[in-house]
């Protein structure tokens, strides 16, 4: 390996690091913020199913959660997950966030609980599970299906989450975030063959 390889290489984990650093930091200072001084008021910005104003939440609620021990159980998979997507390009991450955030809010909307406010980051966390599981199905490269086969592996067992087996979870979120992600895999998989 060329010396302006390692540099290329180094940019681009220090790239990776800035970009899921921040998100997570977003993350915990709005919730330590909401926590400690606004006494849970910043979750009434998540999703609020059937109504206009609950579309705003499409954007805010992956940014909110209810609670430290929430946030945590999203913190370490929206990391690992979001890692292996930017493994091949930075630029997936961003599309895949996208989708499944958009996929996963209206999802919501639509068809959640119009009694509860939607919070929390897991609906991306779901796409993302959704989206390196079915890459290498799309792609058939041997380097995506393996991944696939290894975050199957690890994080297999989670699927379940998209089923209404817990109350107070947003199920919905899970399975819309799912089916985003699985979207993405898919316009991402037709992209990589045309270029």
């Amino acid at each position: 390996m060329s010396r302006d390889d390692s540099k290329a290489i180094a940019r681009e984990l220090k790239s990776h690091v800035t970009i899921l650093g921040g998100a997570i930091a977003i993350m915990w200072i709005l919730e330590i913020i909401d926590l400690f001084f606004l006494r849970g008021r910043l979750n009434a910005y998540g999703i609020r199913p059937h109504t206009i104003i609950g579309l705003r939440g499409i954007l805010f609620a992956p940014f909110l959660h209810g609670g430290l021990g929430h946030l945590i159980a999203n913190t370490i998979p929206f990391l690992t997950l979001g890692w292996l997507i930017m493994l091949r390009e930075t630029s997936d991450f961003f599309i895949v966030t996208a989708i499944t955030t958009l996929v996963s809010g209206l999802g919501v909307w639509l068809f959640g609980n119009p009694y509860s406010v939607h919070i929390g980051a897991s609906g991306v966390v779901f796409g993302y599970l959704g989206f390196l599981l079915l890459r290498g199905y799309f792609e058939r490269s041997f380097i995506a299906i393996a991944l696939s086969l290894i975050v199957g592996f690890f994080y297999g067992g989670v699927i379940w989450g998209i089923l209404p087996t817990q109350r107070g979870i947003s199920w919905e979120g899970h399975l819309f975030g799912f089916i985003g992600g699985v979207l993405a895999a898919r316009l991402l998989s037709r992209r990589k063959k045309v270029s």
